[in-house]
């Protein structure tokens, strides 16, 4: 009984510790998906910050890189390692964007790019991401530092003035290979060909001279413009961002692949969780199972040293008992004697049945209950003991009737109808005149049934509740103590359990349960 008042708590538990685990997974997918998120945005970072310094070295008076110069590396990052990049998750296109978010050099499917890209730092989709990135000497928010892809020269401008350096690069500067390396190993602060930035380093005041303050600082095809007209222009090429778009097959493989993981740990976690509590029901049943046999098995134990010293006594009772009756019976029947005593004599033969059904019922009590289980129809056996107290129940007027399924258990016929006999005559003793008692049957659950006798006595008080079925103690006047005392015995015998409740309004109910079920 203690094991079924903790069974909810203990499911209760069960269930606790599965959502627990539940909750830590859904955690770590979001923690493993931020962190492939995260490493996403490094590389990111990390082409931002080396794309600068190659722009750097290509630059010429310190902030100026020619259009021409850059197109060839943004095209060798896409074209030249678009397979091996994209199908593992790499570069889609690279876009150098102005102050209106405008590309100024792009390489690569742009179409994937959002517009107004600027107005995000990241944009994700299903297929792609893009991010906006700060690169060293092209800073969003250094707009005095900023740096200025020029467009190629007119055509017809041939001549180049001194003091513009024209540098053909090495020829490992243009091998694809070399430039896809160089982007993804050389750190921020080295020239293209693997060196500090030296080569193209603007004059020492260059920093210091105001934006088109005179013809000689601008490029030499530049030279005729107006200030204002020069400022328009390099307003229009001066660099604000660095946007990549980039693949997110990987990343969704991998969420995809953490989430089977994560989803495979729940399962098996739900899985051992209910086989911990179909374990938990398994060893309650069996716990009861096997008190019930102890039980039963010490009662019978008892019964067999009790059944020695029945056998004795019936033996040297039963004998004296009838001689004593049988003389008390001729006494009461002799003309001669007088009325007084053949009254006495009639008063000794009561008495000495009154001892002999005591004896008897003390040693059906003490036999040994042999159980010879059989298919039996309880509804029938109910019957056939409701007629066998047909008279007592229409001399008191009792209303009695059945309810429930009509259900087959498997029962030794003649000790259940012993059982239902002495509770129906325990009911019909307890009711006054125009009492109602009722019997009910039904299914406990697939394989078990119970049966209930309810009426509407004065019922049992709570502490007497366990103490009616001991032997010997009874409320009645004329009760021997010992009908529930078998009953108790035979349903022990059985296996099954019996119990008295409070009947609402009033009344008593003996309920017996785990009856098993035949088909």
């Amino acid at each position: 009984m203690e094991r079924n008042r903790r069974s909810p708590l203990i499911y209760l538990l069960l269930l606790g510790g599965w959502a627990l685990i539940v909750a830590w997974q859904i955690e770590e997918h979001s923690r493993v998906q931020e962190a492939a998120r995260n490493d996403l945005r490094s590389r990111s970072t990390e082409i931002g910050n080396t794309l600068g310094a190659v722009m750097r070295a290509l630059s010429f008076r310190g902030r100026q890189v020619l259009q021409e110069r850059l197109e060839p590396v943004l095209n060798e990052l896409i074209n030249g390692r678009t397979n091996e990049l994209v199908s593992s998750g790499g570069l889609i296109s690279i876009a150098l964007l102005n102050t209106a978010g405008e590309p100024i050099v792009a390489a690569g499917n742009t179409n994937l790019m959002p517009a107004g890209v600027l107005s995000e730092r990241e944009y994700w989709t299903h297929d792609s991401v893009t991010f906006l990135n700060p690169i060293e000497g092209a800073s969003v928010e250094n707009a005095t530092n900023t740096m200025v892809v020029l467009p190629p020269p007119p055509a017809d401008f041939t001549n180049a003035p001194r003091g513009f350096p024209r540098r053909e690069p090495p020829p490992d500067e243009t091998n694809s290979t070399n430039i896809a390396s160089l982007i993804l190993t050389n750190p921020p602060g080295t020239n293209a060909v693997g060196g500090q930035v030296s080569s193209n380093e603007p004059p020492p005041d260059f920093g210091n001279r105001p934006r088109g303050s005179g013809a000689r600082g601008r490029p030499p095809w530049l030279r005729g413009m107006s200030d204002a007209d020069y400022r328009a222009y390099i307003s229009k090429w001066e660099m604000h961002g660095l946007a990549l778009t980039m693949s997110t097959e990987n990343f969704q493989a991998l969420c995809v692949r953490d989430l089977w993981l994560r989803f495979i740990i729940a399962f098996f976690a739900g899985i051992s969780a209910a086989v911990a509590g179909l374990s938990w029901r398994n060893t309650i049943k069996t716990s009861e199972l096997q008190i019930r046999l102890v039980r039963a098995s010490e009662l019978n134990s008892h019964l067999k040293e009790m059944n020695l010293a029945a056998a004795g006594l019936a033996h040297e009772t039963r004998n004296p008992l009838n001689i004593i009756r049988g003389m008390a019976q001729m006494l009461s029947k002799e003309s001669s004697a007088p009325p007084e005593i053949r009254d006495k004599a009639r008063a000794i033969v009561d008495e000495t049945d009154k001892v002999t059904v005591q004896l008897n019922e003390f040693i059906n009590y003490s036999r040994p209950r042999e159980v010879r289980r059989a298919k039996l129809a309880l509804n029938s056996a109910i019957g056939e003991v409701m007629r066998a107290l047909g008279h007592d129940i229409d001399e008191k007027k009792i209303k009695l009737e059945t309810k429930g399924d009509f259900i087959s258990i498997e029962a030794d016929e003649q000790l259940l109808r012993q059982v239902l006999f002495n509770l129906l005559l325990n009911a019909v003793q307890a009711v006054g005149g125009a009492g109602e008692i009722q019997v009910v049957t039904g299914r406990q659950s697939a394989t078990e049934a119970f049966l209930e006798i309810r009426d509407n006595g004065p019922g049992v008080p709570p502490e007497r509740r366990r103490e009616i079925f001991k032997p010997y103690f009874t409320t009645h006047q004329k009760g021997t103590g010992l009908g529930l005392a078998v009953v108790q015995q035979i349903v022990l015998a059985h296996g099954w359990e019996i119990e008295c409740l409070p009947n609402e309004p009033k009344g008593a109910v003996f309920r017996i349960t785990h009856l098993k079920l035949v088909a």
